[in-house]
């Protein structure tokens, strides 16, 4: 039986879980806490404490065949490697595939250029230097004992229960104006849909850019959401006067356009929602029914 495990369930990892679970999957998860765990168990999921600061419970690996990674990095990096990196190297022939999820944040500001999967990594945030130093951990891993890595560079994520929409209908939704200010995005079920095409084309060692066909100003989706909604479009706000907490702050720092042709080149992955138009439409169809 397949059988994988994911470091962190959150919002990406929980979606994938929903796909492989009626596929015959065996999944299991962990927490940062007891209460946590216990969340996880009543989906009807294995379940382990794991927090970065003691190893997994004694044969946790045992059976496992996959393996996602979303745990954030700390400062010396992955809090898995840190605990179990000779667990891993010791049971490399064991796993089939691991998913290792980093962010586009590794390559910087290209000051709206493109950027592949061949550019230079060259972070400028403290959270795209982590995931650098993340990655590289586990790639190391993968030269030294062809443990089956891959690294998948996520866009700015977005899916129900988390996008637009939700801001512009409680009220927060900020249409904030940076001059030449370009992101990339991704819907959950595109980065779930990603990861099993990869599963079943595994290619040890690869990187992939996971985002749509569309990078956009932020303010493009604001405005469009705002439009399907019947809502009034909220005043532009100069970036220099907005009001923003500094993880979003921190996300105005790169400025680029992400390539996603490796992905569908490689993986032969087809879009389920090629740009945030087609992806917010089918949210916003849901939230209406």
């Amino acid at each position: 039986m397949n059988h994988i495990l994911f470091f962190g369930l959150g919002f990406s990892a929980r979606v994938l879980a929903q796909h492989l679970r009626p596929q015959g999957w065996a999944v299991s998860a962990t927490s940062r806490s007891a209460e946590g765990a216990q969340a996880i168990h009543a989906l009807g999921y294995g379940a382990h404490v794991f927090d970065g600061t003691a190893p997994l419970p004694e044969g946790a690996l045992e059976g496992v065949t996959h393996v996602v990674i979303s745990a954030p990095p700390g400062a010396d990096g992955d809090p898995v490697l840190r605990l179990h990196a000779a667990d891993f190297a010791r049971r490399a022939a064991q796993f089939q595939w691991i998913g290792y999820l980093s962010t586009t944040g590794v390559y910087g500001d290209h000051g709206g250029g493109l950027v592949t999967e061949d550019t230079p990594l060259t972070p400028n945030t403290e959270r795209g230097h982590k995931r650098l130093l993340a990655e590289a951990q586990w790639l190391d891993l993968w030269r030294a004992n062809r443990l089956p890595v891959h690294v998948f560079r996520l866009a700015g994520i977005y899916g129900p229960g988390r996008n637009q929409l939700l801001s512009l209908l409680d009220g927060t939704a900020k249409r904030v104006i940076k001059e030449g200010q370009i992101f990339s995005r991704i819907h959950v079920e595109d980065i779930a849909g990603t990861l099993e095409a990869s599963i079943a084309r595994p290619m040890p060692g690869r990187a992939y850019n996971v985002c749509d066909d569309e990078p956009c100003p932020p303010q493009d989706v604001v405005e469009f959401g705002a439009r399907l909604l019947g809502l009034p479009v909220p005043p532009a706000i100069p970036f220099e006067e907005a009001q923003l907490s500094p993880m979003a702050r921190s996300f105005y720092a790169d400025s680029k356009r992400v390539s996603n042709a490796r992905l569908k080149s490689e993986l032969g992955l087809q879009l389920l929602y090629p740009s945030y138009r087609e992806g917010l439409t089918a949210i916003a169809r849901d939230l209406k029914a």
